[in-house]
Protein backbone atom coordinates (compact mmCIF):
# COMPACT_ATOMS: atom_id res chain seq x y z
CA UNK A 1 0.00 0.00 0.00
CA UNK A 2 1.25 3.46 -0.85
CA UNK A 3 1.57 5.77 2.14
CA UNK A 4 -0.28 9.09 1.81
CA UNK A 5 0.72 11.64 4.43
CA UNK A 6 -1.76 14.49 4.83
CA UNK A 7 -0.98 17.83 6.50
CA UNK A 8 -4.14 19.73 7.44
CA UNK A 9 -4.78 23.19 8.84
CA UNK A 10 -7.69 25.46 9.71
CA UNK A 11 -9.06 25.44 6.17
CA UNK A 12 -9.78 21.73 6.53
CA UNK A 13 -12.42 22.37 9.19
CA UNK A 14 -13.64 25.79 8.03
CA UNK A 15 -16.38 24.27 5.87
CA UNK A 16 -17.70 22.38 8.89
CA UNK A 17 -18.37 25.76 10.49
CA UNK A 18 -15.34 25.92 12.77
CA UNK A 19 -14.04 29.43 12.68
CA UNK A 20 -10.42 29.94 11.89
CA UNK A 21 -9.20 31.55 15.11
CA UNK A 22 -7.30 34.42 13.59
CA UNK A 23 -9.36 37.20 12.02
CA UNK A 24 -8.11 39.58 9.32
CA UNK A 25 -6.96 42.02 12.00
CA UNK A 26 -4.94 39.29 13.71
CA UNK A 27 -7.32 38.96 16.67
CA UNK A 28 -8.74 35.68 17.93
CA UNK A 29 -12.43 36.20 18.71
CA UNK A 30 -11.62 39.81 19.62
CA UNK A 31 -8.61 38.91 21.77
CA UNK A 32 -4.95 39.48 21.18
CA UNK A 33 -3.50 36.06 20.48
CA UNK A 34 -1.05 36.31 23.36
CA UNK A 35 -3.92 36.90 25.80
CA UNK A 36 -5.58 33.56 25.07
CA UNK A 37 -2.88 31.35 23.58
CA UNK A 38 0.31 31.80 25.58
CA UNK A 39 1.58 30.69 29.01
CA UNK A 40 1.88 34.37 29.93
CA UNK A 41 -1.76 34.99 29.04
CA UNK A 42 -2.87 32.04 31.14
CA UNK A 43 -0.84 33.23 34.10
CA UNK A 44 -2.24 36.75 33.81
CA UNK A 45 -5.90 35.82 33.35
CA UNK A 46 -6.59 32.09 33.60
CA UNK A 47 -10.39 32.55 33.70
CA UNK A 48 -10.35 34.37 30.34
CA UNK A 49 -8.21 31.67 28.74
CA UNK A 50 -10.29 28.80 30.12
CA UNK A 51 -13.52 30.42 28.91
CA UNK A 52 -12.02 31.06 25.47
CA UNK A 53 -11.37 27.34 25.05
CA UNK A 54 -14.69 26.42 26.67
CA UNK A 55 -16.40 28.34 23.86
CA UNK A 56 -14.29 26.52 21.25
CA UNK A 57 -15.10 23.17 22.86
CA UNK A 58 -18.86 23.89 22.97
CA UNK A 59 -18.79 24.88 19.32
CA UNK A 60 -17.08 21.61 18.42
CA UNK A 61 -20.14 19.66 19.58
CA UNK A 62 -22.33 21.66 17.19
CA UNK A 63 -20.44 20.79 14.01
CA UNK A 64 -19.70 17.61 12.08
CA UNK A 65 -17.06 16.39 9.63
CA UNK A 66 -17.37 17.72 6.09
CA UNK A 67 -16.97 15.94 2.76
CA UNK A 68 -13.19 16.48 2.81
CA UNK A 69 -12.81 14.75 6.19
CA UNK A 70 -14.95 11.88 4.93
CA UNK A 71 -12.98 11.57 1.70
CA UNK A 72 -9.70 11.20 3.61
CA UNK A 73 -11.22 8.51 5.83
CA UNK A 74 -12.50 6.63 2.78
CA UNK A 75 -8.99 6.58 1.26
CA UNK A 76 -7.94 4.05 3.89
CA UNK A 77 -9.58 1.28 1.85
CA UNK A 78 -6.86 1.68 -0.79
CA UNK A 79 -3.95 3.45 0.90
CA UNK A 80 -2.12 3.75 4.16
CA UNK A 81 -3.14 7.23 5.30
CA UNK A 82 -1.55 9.23 8.11
CA UNK A 83 -2.97 12.63 8.98
CA UNK A 84 -0.83 15.26 10.69
CA UNK A 85 -3.07 18.14 11.69
CA UNK A 86 -2.59 21.58 13.17
CA UNK A 87 -6.26 21.50 14.14
CA UNK A 88 -7.33 20.87 17.73
CA UNK A 89 -10.77 19.52 16.78
CA UNK A 90 -11.64 15.81 16.48
CA UNK A 91 -13.33 15.94 13.06
CA UNK A 92 -10.78 13.66 11.38
CA UNK A 93 -11.43 11.01 14.02
CA UNK A 94 -15.19 11.42 13.82
CA UNK A 95 -15.03 10.97 10.05
CA UNK A 96 -13.28 7.63 10.59
CA UNK A 97 -9.59 8.35 10.01
CA UNK A 98 -7.62 5.86 12.09
CA UNK A 99 -4.19 7.53 12.35
CA UNK A 100 -4.24 11.21 13.33
CA UNK A 101 -1.35 13.14 14.87
CA UNK A 102 -2.32 16.44 16.52
CA UNK A 103 0.61 18.86 16.42
CA UNK A 104 -1.06 21.61 18.43
CA UNK A 105 -3.00 19.58 20.98
CA UNK A 106 -6.65 18.60 21.32
CA UNK A 107 -9.67 20.54 22.54
CA UNK A 108 -11.26 17.45 24.06
CA UNK A 109 -8.35 16.85 26.40
CA UNK A 110 -6.95 18.69 29.41
CA UNK A 111 -3.65 18.42 31.19
CA UNK A 112 -2.09 19.26 34.51
CA UNK A 113 -0.22 22.54 34.88
CA UNK A 114 2.24 20.57 37.04
CA UNK A 115 2.88 17.58 34.75
CA UNK A 116 2.46 18.05 30.99
CA UNK A 117 2.27 14.27 30.58
CA UNK A 118 -0.79 14.04 32.85
CA UNK A 119 -3.37 14.30 30.06
CA UNK A 120 -7.04 13.29 30.38
CA UNK A 121 -10.15 13.30 28.21
CA UNK A 122 -12.21 16.45 28.83
CA UNK A 123 -15.56 17.17 27.16
CA UNK A 124 -17.15 19.69 29.54
CA UNK A 125 -16.22 23.23 30.55
CA UNK A 126 -12.85 23.57 32.25
CA UNK A 127 -12.84 26.05 35.15
CA UNK A 128 -10.62 27.31 37.94
CA UNK A 129 -10.69 24.66 40.66
CA UNK A 130 -10.54 21.70 38.29
CA UNK A 131 -7.45 19.96 39.63
CA UNK A 132 -5.25 17.03 38.64
CA UNK A 133 -4.73 14.09 41.02
CA UNK A 134 -1.84 15.94 42.65
CA UNK A 135 -3.89 19.05 43.33
CA UNK A 136 -2.71 21.31 40.51
CA UNK A 137 -4.94 23.33 38.17
CA UNK A 138 -5.86 21.69 34.87
CA UNK A 139 -5.38 23.59 31.60
CA UNK A 140 -6.38 23.01 27.97
CA UNK A 141 -4.25 20.39 26.22
CA UNK A 142 -3.22 22.95 23.62
CA UNK A 143 0.24 23.94 22.42
CA UNK A 144 0.40 27.67 23.04
CA UNK A 145 2.70 30.21 21.42
CA UNK A 146 6.16 29.95 22.91
CA UNK A 147 5.72 26.31 23.91
CA UNK A 148 7.47 23.32 22.38
CA UNK A 149 5.60 21.15 19.87
CA UNK A 150 6.11 17.71 21.38
CA UNK A 151 4.74 15.76 18.40
CA UNK A 152 6.98 17.42 15.80
CA UNK A 153 9.69 14.71 15.83
CA UNK A 154 7.07 12.01 15.30
CA UNK A 155 5.57 14.07 12.46
CA UNK A 156 8.97 14.46 10.80
CA UNK A 157 9.56 10.70 10.95
CA UNK A 158 6.14 10.11 9.33
CA UNK A 159 6.84 12.57 6.52
CA UNK A 160 10.09 10.79 5.75
CA UNK A 161 8.05 7.68 4.86
CA UNK A 162 5.54 9.40 2.55
CA UNK A 163 4.95 8.14 -0.99
CA UNK A 164 2.55 11.04 -1.58
CA UNK A 165 2.20 14.28 0.39
CA UNK A 166 -1.14 16.12 0.51
CA UNK A 167 -1.43 19.54 2.17
CA UNK A 168 -4.91 20.95 2.84
CA UNK A 169 -6.09 24.28 4.21
CA UNK A 170 -2.96 25.66 5.78
CA UNK A 171 -1.12 28.91 5.12
CA UNK A 172 2.25 27.14 5.28
CA UNK A 173 3.39 30.01 7.50
CA UNK A 174 3.06 28.51 10.99
CA UNK A 175 6.29 26.88 12.10
CA UNK A 176 7.42 24.25 12.80
CA UNK A 177 4.40 22.71 11.03
CA UNK A 178 5.19 24.50 7.75
CA UNK A 179 8.62 22.90 7.63
CA UNK A 180 7.24 19.35 7.46
CA UNK A 181 6.90 19.33 3.68
CA UNK A 182 10.68 19.55 3.44
CA UNK A 183 11.13 16.18 5.16
CA UNK A 184 9.59 14.06 2.41
CA UNK A 185 12.14 12.38 0.18
CA UNK A 186 13.09 14.30 -2.97
CA UNK A 187 10.71 13.90 -5.91
CA UNK A 188 7.78 12.86 -3.69
CA UNK A 189 4.56 13.98 -5.45
CA UNK A 190 3.13 16.83 -3.38
CA UNK A 191 -0.34 18.36 -3.69
CA UNK A 192 -1.48 21.59 -2.03
CA UNK A 193 -5.18 22.38 -1.69
CA UNK A 194 -6.03 25.88 -0.46
CA UNK A 195 -8.25 28.69 -1.82
CA UNK A 196 -5.41 31.17 -1.26
CA UNK A 197 -2.29 29.05 -1.76
CA UNK A 198 1.06 30.32 -0.54
CA UNK A 199 2.98 27.86 -2.70
CA UNK A 200 3.46 27.82 -6.46
CA UNK A 201 3.15 24.77 -8.64
CA UNK A 202 6.49 23.25 -9.60
CA UNK A 203 7.86 20.00 -10.96
CA UNK A 204 6.82 18.00 -7.90
CA UNK A 205 4.17 20.31 -6.37
CA UNK A 206 0.66 20.53 -7.79
CA UNK A 207 -1.45 23.41 -6.46
CA UNK A 208 -5.25 23.16 -6.41
CA UNK A 209 -6.54 26.63 -5.51
CA UNK A 210 -9.88 25.59 -4.01
CA UNK A 211 -11.50 24.97 -0.63
CA UNK A 212 -10.98 21.56 0.94
CA UNK A 213 -14.24 19.90 -0.12
CA UNK A 214 -14.01 20.71 -3.82
CA UNK A 215 -10.23 20.57 -3.98
CA UNK A 216 -10.09 17.06 -2.61
CA UNK A 217 -12.46 15.84 -5.34
CA UNK A 218 -10.10 17.18 -7.99
CA UNK A 219 -7.14 15.66 -6.20
CA UNK A 220 -8.74 12.22 -6.04
CA UNK A 221 -9.35 12.46 -9.80
CA UNK A 222 -5.65 13.20 -10.31
CA UNK A 223 -4.72 10.36 -7.99
CA UNK A 224 -6.74 7.83 -9.94
CA UNK A 225 -5.21 8.73 -13.30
Amino acid sequence: MKHIVVLTGAGMSAESGIKTFRDADGLWEGHDVMEVASPQGFEANPELVLEFYNQRRRQLFEVKPNAAHNALANLESEYKVTIITQNVDDLHERAGSSTVVHLHGELLKARSTFDENDVVEWKTDLVLGDLCNKGHQMRPHIVWFGEAVPMIEKAIAICETADILLIIGTSMQVYPAASLMHYVTPNTPTYYIDPKPNLDSSKHVTVIAEPATTGIKKWIELLSK
